[in-house]
């Protein structure tokens, strides 16, 4: 890579703005994130660019809190895309570390990924470090002012990074804001940073590294948080249980009567209900004897009446066979008389 090549990294949470800015300074159309998932999976490098006789490229990182890999697999892809830039020859000019000013309060997860960063970087190289606070047009200026005051002054948060010589910028998120920004860093001298010396030159696993460490000690740190907060749960239950069990004799008493009284009263009241069925059931019972009486009845009614009919049919129909047997007599009679 020339000499005048300057390589900087982009590096911040998930949802920071880190393609943005990179698409902002470099003229890049890398895809942005505009939901809740995360859009960056692999470190990806901006197209070279001018800026004051400089030749850059921007190097658009994985976010840390990604919502598909673990913080450990973030780290990994981007030690492992330094440590093959370092073995080519290749050192960075600087890191932004994008951070939006806009979130109320920077959490355990932020102050994690914050510290793994910092174990990344090494102190050596904190001088090429710029924070860069964005989406200041979320929050009134007062309001910004104060969450960046207390930022760089809180040695959980930016303050031992910035005592080393890291500086903290803001970002008006326009291109020529991004520019500026890059002024910054473009004249530093290029160094390694402590994840790549760790990895090629003193050959370590990942595991082994500072910001490995460092990651592993935050997570140990947040399950010892979780570990006192469930025993402290577990003992203020069984302080409860102890109490329960070590109420007056009279309170006790005054609670089993009133079981009891609640008892009986319910064993009344089913006894009740039990023998408002019974009689419920026995009318229903009677009411379904009288029906089929005189179901049976209307039937043998009906059934007399049918054979009445049937049987007066039957003697019409006597009736008038015989008046056609005597009319067919006659005819009968008529045709031989005409025949002789």
């Amino acid at each position: 890579m020339a000499s005048n090549h300057v390589l900087i990294a982009v590096m911040g949470m998930v949802g920071s703005g880190k393609t943005s800015f990179v698409n902002l300074a470099s003229g890049s159309a890398f895809n942005v994130g505009d939901n809740l998932r995360s859009c960056t999976a692999d470190a990806q490098v901006s197209k070279p660019f001018q800026l004051d006789g400089r030749q850059i490229s921007l190097i658009d990182t994985p976010g840390f809190d990604d919502t598909t890999k673990s913080d450990f697999d973030v780290l990994n892809t981007i030690a492992t895309f330094l440590a093959q830039s370092y073995k080519q020859g290749t050192k960075l000019a600087g890191i932004i570390y994008l951070h939006r000013v806009s979130d109320v309060r920077m959490g355990g997860i932020s102050t994690r990924c914050f510290r793994m960063f910092r174990e990344l970087c090494g102190e050596t190289t904190f001088k090429n470090i710029v924070i860069v606070t964005n989406m200041w047009d979320q929050v009134s200026q007062t309001v910004g002012n104060a969450r960046e005051a207390e930022l760089a002054s809180d040695t959980l948060f930016f303050k031992p990074v910035l005592d080393k010589g890291a500086q903290l910028l803001r970002h008006n998120n326009t291109a020529d804001g991004a520019k500026n920004i890059l002024r910054h860093i473009i004249e530093n001298h290029p160094l390694p940073l402590l994840v790549q010396t760790d990895l090629v030159d003193r050959k370590l696993d990942l595991s082994g590294t500072s910001a490995a460490n460092a990651l592993d000690c935050a997570v140990n740190k947040q399950k010892e948080k979780h570990r006192i907060e469930l025993a402290r749960v577990r003992q203020a239950k069984d302080e409860a249980l102890r109490s329960k069990a070590q109420e007056k004799p009279e309170v006790v008493a005054q609670c089993t009567s009133q079981l009891r009284t609640n008892l009986a009263y319910l064993r009344v009241d089913f006894e009740n209900k039990q023998k408002t069925f019974a009689a419920s059931n026995a009318t229903l019972h009677q009411q379904v004897l009288d029906h089929s009486s005189a179901s049976r009845i209307a039937t043998t009614h009906i059934i007399s009446e049918y054979e009445g009919r049937l049987q007066s049919l039957t003697q019409n129909f006597q009736n008038v066979r015989r008046q056609q047997e005597s009319e067919k007599a006659g005819l009968i009679s008529r045709l031989n008389q005409l025949r002789s």
